[in-house]
């Protein structure tokens, strides 16, 4: 292995690192990875939202991974957790629809309608 490729490869696992640093992220992307969720595809739903936030030059959202969240009908799930949205869980969310949630809903503050699965309890909201 080269030098060039040593520093390539310590740059592109810096990104992927930074892509998990949660301070100063305004943006909270939650994917549900438990066994019936990886099933799913939650995996490359996982992956599409890396390549898209990463195209599209968003360093203010952080991903993470958690287990199953409790709608195994509905996987793959994904939280999204954000300023000036309500927080959302959306259902059956593919590759496409990650890019699609990235687009809609990250950037330009519309709900993709035909995903929202549900919306967290009042009681369990927090308030700002």
């Amino acid at each position: 292995m080269t030098l060039q490729e040593l520093r390539a490869m310590r740059e592109a696992g810096k990104k992927a690192m930074d892509r998990r640093i949660i301070e100063d992220k305004t943006i909270e992307i939650v994917v549900g990875m438990g066994t019936c969720g990886i099933a799913a595809g939650a995996k490359e739903t996982l992956d599409a939202f890396i390549e898209e936030l990463a195209s599209k030059d968003i360093k203010n959202a952080v991903i993470k991974q958690t287990g199953c969240m409790g709608f195994c009908h509905s996987e793959p799930t994904v939280a999204i957790h954000m300023n000036g949205m309500p927080d959302i869980i959306y259902g059956n969310v593919n590759a496409e629809t990650a890019r699609q949630i990235v687009h809609s809903h990250i950037l330009e503050k519309r709900l993709v309608d035909k995903h929202v699965f549900d919306r967290p309890a009042k009681d369990i909201v927090k308030e700002n």
